[in-house]
């Protein structure tokens, strides 16, 4: 590995530590031209997964996405930015293990919107009433039904 401040190939890997959630090793190195440490993350070179789109349309799988659907309907609620990192890795690594080459644009919609709810009740009706396209009212209150008790007030649950 080229250090980023000498630009010296001589180097030695002080500690090693695979990720959580996520495929990717975190590598602390020393610089024994220069003395100076740094980190870098290795991660399998996978064959490019794509997303199949409603439309048909593929495009290569962006995590960036991910992470940006996520971040808007996290928006002002009591959510980090770090937790939100580790669902996207959930979810990232949950796709490559599952689909080789395509995935279904809908599959990504309905693992994020499980991990938003389990996460945030509010970010995941947001989630779903932009993922799934509500035209009306009661489209969105039969979303909110299972959250609901009979009575219509919130059930008891996690």
């Amino acid at each position: 590995m080229r250090c980023p401040y000498c630009k010296q190939d001589a180097d030695h890997v002080i500690e090693s530590r695979s990720l959580r959630n996520t495929s990717a090793v975190r590598r602390r190195r020393h610089c024994t031209g220069c003395g100076r440490r740094y980190t870098t993350y290795e991660r399998v070179e996978a064959s490019p997964l794509h997303v199949v789109k409603k439309s048909g349309a593929r495009e290569p799988f962006a995590r960036g996405k991910i992470l940006e659907g996520l971040y808007k309907a996290c928006e002002k609620r009591p959510v980090s930015r770090a937790r939100l990192d580790e669902v996207a890795n959930k979810i990232e690594l949950a796709l490559y293990e599952n689909f080789e080459r395509e995935v279904p644009s809908s599959h990504i919609g309905e693992v994020a919107m499980h991990e938003l709810r389990g996460l945030d009740e509010v970010a995941y009706v947001r989630f779903a009433s932009v993922y799934r396209d509500f035209q009306d009212v009661g489209e969105f209150m039969a979303e909110l039904q299972p959250m609901l008790g009979q009575d219509g007030k919130r059930a008891a649950g996690p």
